[in-house]
């Protein structure tokens, strides 16, 4: 097994977990928050926009099983990469979208998915999603993890508009 990680911040890190967790390959899903200037940031505080900090997912894989070209692609349809403010209901700085590379090989795959997902024209706005070299990764507290498990019905809330753009945008 080669184990490699995936760092994506795609708004409130609640939403991002579930998509990435169900596929082959996949060995954990980590709720957490990097990009910032403080060591130990808290939930209240990324919140509160006093860290600097994005809330993102750090996704450990088996590169044997699933490549980080199909994490990318997943990414892109779990996301709105035009709109570099926010995701959905969820704005501000905290819920920007990233894709944090680790590697130069990750950097260069990334920018490639960037520029054929805008020449698609499936959107008829600039992909604005910001690939950036991944920094310390945070996890986020316990109640945060796998959120989709622990509070189903609030996370079918959370995730009602992000669902609604995916279905406009990816499933025509």
């Amino acid at each position: 097994m080669a184990t490699e990680k995936a760092i994506f911040a795609g708004g409130c890190f609640w939403c991002m977990v579930e998509p990435f967790e169900k596929q082959e390959g996949i060995l954990t899903v980590t709720s957490g928050y990097t990009g910032g200037h403080m060591d130990n940031p808290t939930y209240e505080q990324v919140k509160a926009h006093l860290t600097g900090h994005t809330e993102a997912v750090e996704i450990l894989f088996d590169n044997e099983k699933v490549s980080y070209e199909s994490l990318l692609r997943l990414y892109w349809q779990s996301t709105d990469p035009t709109d570099a403010f926010g995701q959905f209901e969820d704005r501000g700085d905290n819920y920007r979208p990233v894709i944090f590379y680790t590697s130069e090989a990750q950097k260069e795959a990334a920018e490639k998915s960037k520029a054929e997902l805008q020449a698609t024209g499936i959107f008829d706005k600039d992909i604005v999603t910001a690939i950036e070299p991944a920094v310390t990764f945070w996890p986020a507290e316990e109640e945060h993890q796998e959120f989709y498990k622990k509070e189903p019905d609030h996370y079918q809330e959370e995730i009602q508009a992000r669902r609604a753009f995916i279905l406009s945008h990816w499933e025509q």
